[in-house]
């Protein structure tokens, strides 16, 4: 009995990690794709999402329209879709430490060019 407990909780623990990965790679991949996209115009790559006037419905439709799967899967994950609203409103200054953490994780890397695509045109929706 003991081993299948231990077993349950493994499994949550499995579950938990894959729920937090799944939710860094989903908004890290956005955060930092959008912090890479403007960089042609600013001093660092960083600086696009971190001065962004963009509206979270702003970035969002821009997404849709680059890749409405991830778009989708964004909008159906709710501690993703919190994340980026939070960054999203964020000042300054916590928008850089957010896309610091973004950056830090391997897995977003694979989003970088949809997402610059995003920055570049956010502000068009």
């Amino acid at each position: 009995m003991l081993a299948l407990a231990r077993v349950g909780l493994n499994h949550w623990k499995v579950y938990k990690m894959l729920s937090t990965t799944k939710l860094i790679v989903a908004t890290g991949g956005v955060a930092l794709a959008l912090s890479a996209g403007a960089g042609i115009a600013s001093a660092a790559p960083e600086d696009a999402i971190i001065n962004s006037t963009c509206t979270y419905p702003q970035v969002m439709a821009a997404l849709n329209a680059q890749d409405p799967a991830l778009a989708n899967q964004l909008a159906t994950y709710p501690p993703a879709n919190s994340w980026l609203q939070g960054l999203i409103a964020a000042p300054p200054d916590q928008r850089r430490v957010l896309v610091a953490q973004a950056k830090a994780v391997p897995a977003v890397q694979q989003y970088t060019g949809v997402i610059t695509a995003v920055a570049n045109t956010c502000n068009n929706f």
